[in-house]
């Protein structure tokens, strides 16, 4: 008995708190450090490298805003695109989108971010950024209205090269930017 209490006591936790993760795909054969910034009060994620045409898997803590950007190995450390996230983010929903704000030119860094279960899919419903820029998905100037939402806490960003067809995505889950800033 004590067992089956234990395990329908972690399971049960298990649902309140979601695990996040961000999967870093590199396009194309140049090594990527990843390099994030916490929003305030938030805590530090390390910086990581990935591999050229290589995966690297990074957990993100409960609640966690902020953003991250991407060097290509040799480069000098210049943000470009910018991924912004935030999980558990008003009613309970993890918000994102890529920021061409600071460099609309960068080709090497960020590309797209989307629910790790669309993936596979042909066709992608929640979906920011490019995956050949500029394209009418991703954040260009400070009042669009770019940010997606989704019950998911695991997402995919793609890196680098690898320009291919852009992905069309279901328009409904757009939101104001504010909900990835926490301003809810």
């Amino acid at each position: 008995m004590r067992f089956t209490i234990a395990a329908f006591v972690a399971a049960a936790a298990s649902l309140v708190s979601a695990t996040n993760t961000i999967t870093f795909r590199n396009q194309d054969s140049t090594p990527k450090t990843v390099i994030f910034t916490a929003n305030s009060g938030f805590p530090s994620v390390d910086t990581i490298k990935v591999d050229g045409n290589g995966e690297k898997k990074v957990t993100i803590p409960q609640g966690w805003q902020g953003n991250y950007f991407s060097i290509a190995e040799g480069s000098p450390i210049n943000p470009g695109m910018l991924g912004e996230v935030a999980f558990q983010g008003w009613n309970d929903l993890t918000y994102f989108d890529v920021s061409a704000i600071v460099d609309a030119t960068d080709v090497d860094g960020i590309k797209e971010i989307f629910p790790v279960s669309e993936l596979m899919a042909k066709t992608k419903t929640a979906i920011s950024g490019c995956s050949a820029f500029p394209c009418n998905t991703a954040y260009y100037h400070p009042d669009d209205i770019q940010t997606v939402s989704t019950k998911e806490t695991n997402l995919v960003t793609t890196l680098g090269g690898g320009n291919v067809a852009p992905s069309k995505r279901d328009e409904t889950n757009l939101v104001p930017r504010k909900f990835v800033l926490g301003q809810f």
